[in-house]
C-alpha cells in the first residue's frame, strides 16, 4: 500500500513483546538461596559416606555421598550393650581430606625395557584369550581319540 508517495513500513515490534522477555530480578536471591543450601548439606544433616565424583573430569577427587545403603547400615549396627555406652558426636563431622600421595620409585630404563613390545604382547594375549575355548574342546576330542 502506497501512502503520501511511499511504501508504508511494516512495524517490527510485536504487540506482546512483554510475554517473551525474561528478566533476571530473582539473581540475588537465587544466588543466597543456593549458598545456604550449600552451606547446610556440608554441616548439618545425617552422616554422609565420602565417594569418588563419577566422571572423567572429576574422577580423582572425592565428595560428601547421599547417604549409605542398607546392607551397610546393617553391617554397622551396633549390640544393645555398645547402644547404652554411645555418646553423641558434638560439633561438625571429620572433613573430607585427601588420602597420603603416593611415592613414585624412579626406575632407569634398561635397553629390555625399550625392545619390549607391549602392544605386540597385549594383542597376544588378547588372540590366546579369544581362542581359549576352541583349544581347549580341540585337545579334548583328541584326547577321546587317543583313548579310543
Amino acid at each position: 500500500m502506497v501512502r503520501n508517495g511511499e511504501a508504508q513500513q511494516r512495524d517490527p515490534l510485536k504487540k506482546h513483546w512483554q510475554n517473551y522477555v525474561k528478566t533476571w530480578f530473582n539473581q540475588p536471591a537465587r544466588k543466597q538461596r543456593r549458598r545456604i543450601g550449600e552451606l547446610v548439606k556440608r554441616t548439618a544433616g545425617p552422616l554422609r559416606p565420602i565417594v569418588q565424583c563419577q566422571t572423567l573430569k572429576y574422577n580423582m577427587k572425592s565428595r560428601a555421598g547421599r547417604g549409605f545403603t542398607l546392607e551397610e547400615l546393617k553391617a554397622g549396627d551396633s549390640t544393645p550393650e555398645e547402644l547404652a555406652t554411645a555418646t553423641q558426636v558434638q560439633g561438625g563431622y571429620m572433613p573430607i581430606t585427601r588420602g597420603e600421595k603416593l611415592s613414585v620409585e624412579v626406575v632407569k630404563v634398561t635397553d629390555e625395557m625399550k625392545s619390549f613390545a607391549s602392544y605386540c604382547k597385549l594383542r597376544l594375549e588378547r588372540m590366546n584369550k579369544k581362542h581359549l575355548g576352541a583349544r581347549q574342546k580341540r585337545a579334548a576330542e583328541e584326547e577321546k581319540e587317543e583313548k579310543k
